[in-house]
């Protein structure tokens, strides 16, 4: 049975007023599982100089405009370069494999109780409601943030609990901590922490373009990213 929203932060207006980027900075909440948010300083802000933000701050939130339900980025971010394990153990190119396609990028683990599989749910039931030609387009991505325990064989039957029905079958990526680590830079999310049981929230949405203009955190529920879906695949 999925966990309750009870732990959950109240899910926001679906049209917002923009708020600052210090009340905003998703990209910095780390989640422990099980437990507590926690946002790590109050100097975050954008980083400038172009799109590519590996190696660089975490994705910083400040909506310009109200564009979207789930939360504008001031900037958008670029599909990051990296490469992993999928769960049939052959080597994936994030950014080769999926340019040009519509995808969702979260960072979290199999055996986390509450976020994870509430985000995952909430991503399935989005491809179920929008229209049948956007979930076709929609590729999402699942790395594990603790590869010691997630082997490609774990993260193939714990993604099966949510996309079974699908079009596109979830695909899940592992590696060394190293390989893992770099992924989470090179996306622009805060390296996860405690053996990856306390993770960045953020789930990503890369359009057509291979930029991310919107992302979601647990404040977000499958309406947000239904909705967002149809404006970022269905424009």
């Amino acid at each position: 049975m999925l966990p309750s929203r009870a732990a959950r932060r109240p899910v926001i207006a679906r049209r917002r007023a923009a708020l600052p980027a210090l009340l905003l900075s998703a990209g910095l909440v780390l989640s422990a599982c099980g437990g507590s948010s926690t946002t790590e300083g109050d100097d975050a802000h954008s980083s400038g100089g172009g799109h590519d933000h590996a190696a660089q701050a975490p994705a910083v939130v400040q909506g310009p405009e109200d564009t979207y339900a789930g939360f504008d980025l001031a900037e958008p971010y670029r599909r990051p370069t990296f490469s992993l394990t999928d769960t049939t153990g052959a080597p994936f190119d994030f950014r080769t494999q999926t340019a040009g396609k519509p995808t969702l990028l979260f960072f979290g683990y199999t055996n986390c109780p509450d976020v994870c599989p509430t985000t995952m749910a909430d991503v399935a039931v989005a491809l179920r409601t929008v229209d049948p030609e956007i979930a076709e387009q929609v590729q999402v991505v699942f790395v594990s943030t603790d590869p010691a325990v997630d082997t490609p064989e774990v993260l193939g039957e714990y993604l099966g609990r949510f996309d079974g029905d699908l079009p596109n079958r979830f695909i899940g990526l592992t590696g060394s901590q190293e390989d893992v680590v770099t992924a989470q830079l090179a996306a622009g999310v805060p390296q996860a922490e405690d053996d990856g049981r306390m993770h960045s929230t953020l789930l990503l949405l890369y359009g057509t373009d291979d930029e991310a203009r919107v992302a979601f955190d647990t404040a977000n529920d499958f309406r947000d990213i239904a909705s967002d879906l149809e404006l970022v695949v269905g424009s």
